[in-house]
């Protein structure tokens, strides 16, 4: 699949649902990947891997009450010819939770920190979610650092009008019970996901059809579940508008939706190609929130023959 011409907006059918064949990132030993990183004074979770002369560096974060483990059906496709970091953001998989209250803006700040520890001093950038709001920012606020920047199911724009004080006091005061929960489930993922059903129940606002994922894919999805960032990052998230400063954006954009996603409306696509001017805007028909996961041979085709541009 080809990238989309400059400024072209399409909905496209993206062909197989879920991986084919056994995927890539089973036959990985990750332990031989992965490395702590101390930035702003807390050890952060990071994953690296790719080629010992790489093509270029490629840096994936990921969304709310995710983990890295949310790119794992790309990373060793990126990885065979570019370095590739994926990271767990404070509060969030096996990162400790950061110095500062969590913001968007401070998410920013790690990340450009985390490149500059690393000593990546260029990058292209994907997020989904969460992560493609901290993309954004990152690129609005360290523009030499981003060569290209890729969207996927971005939040940051409809979101800015769903705050909702009294559910986010809710959701304070019943922070233990929640945590215990998702907690629970991320600890018993690999048993609770073997049927089709139960993926279907505990990842169906997530993805358009769970079941039809491999069951360990979406159980490493559920693992990172209960982290003690979720409330704070949900406020965050809708505390920090950034619509007018997608103008300042100057690196090349590729903009990838679900068009059945029920997390962030697939009218935010359009609008961030409207805002962003001349971004590529590609949605993929009969898809959830999680593209990249739901259609990886897609996805990784797209964004390869966008990096090749």
């Amino acid at each position: 699949m080809a990238t989309a011409p400059v400024s072209e907006r399409r909905t496209v059918d993206a062909g197989h649902y879920g991986p084919e064949g056994r995927s890539a990132w089973m036959d990985v030993d990750w332990r031989e990947h992965q490395r702590w990183v101390r930035i702003q004074g807390r050890a952060m979770n990071v994953i690296e891997l790719g080629p010992e002369d790489p093509a270029g560096t490629m840096v994936f974060i990921h969304g709310l009450s995710g983990t890295w483990m949310n790119w794992l059906e790309n990373l060793p496709h990126f990885a065979r010819t570019h370095r590739v970091i994926a990271m767990d953001l404070p509060g969030f998989g096996a990162s400790e939770m950061p110095a500062e209250r969590i913001s968007i803006r401070g998410y920013g700040q790690t990340v450009d920190a985390l490149l500059g520890e690393l000593g990546v001093e260029r990058a292209v950038v994907v997020g989904n979610s969460m992560g493609g709001f901290i993309g954004a920012e990152v690129a609005i606020s360290f523009p030499t650092i981003v060569d290209k920047l890729v969207l996927v199911s971005a939040a940051g724009l409809s979101i800015e009008h769903q705050r909702n004080e009294r559910v986010l006091a809710a959701m304070r005061r019943l922070e233990t019970v929640l945590a215990a929960y998702t907690g629970w489930i991320g600890s018993r993922s690999e048993t609770l996901v073997r049927r089709a059903r139960t993926r279907h129940a505990l990842f169906n606002i997530v993805a358009a059809h769970p079941a039809r994922l491999p069951a360990p894919l979406v159980a490493e999805q559920l693992r990172g579940s209960g982290k003690p960032g979720f409330i704070d990052a949900l406020d965050a998230l809708t505390d920090y508008p950034i619509r007018s400063r997608l103008g300042e954006i100057e690196a090349p954009v590729l903009v990838v939706w679900g068009a059945d996603d029920r997390l962030v409306p697939v009218a935010d696509a359009w609008e961030f190609g409207e805002l962003l001017g001349d971004a590529r805007v590609v949605v993929f028909d009969d898809t959830g929130h999680v593209a990249m996961l739901e259609r990886p041979a897609a996805f990784n085709a797209l964004v390869e023959g966008f990096l090749a541009e």
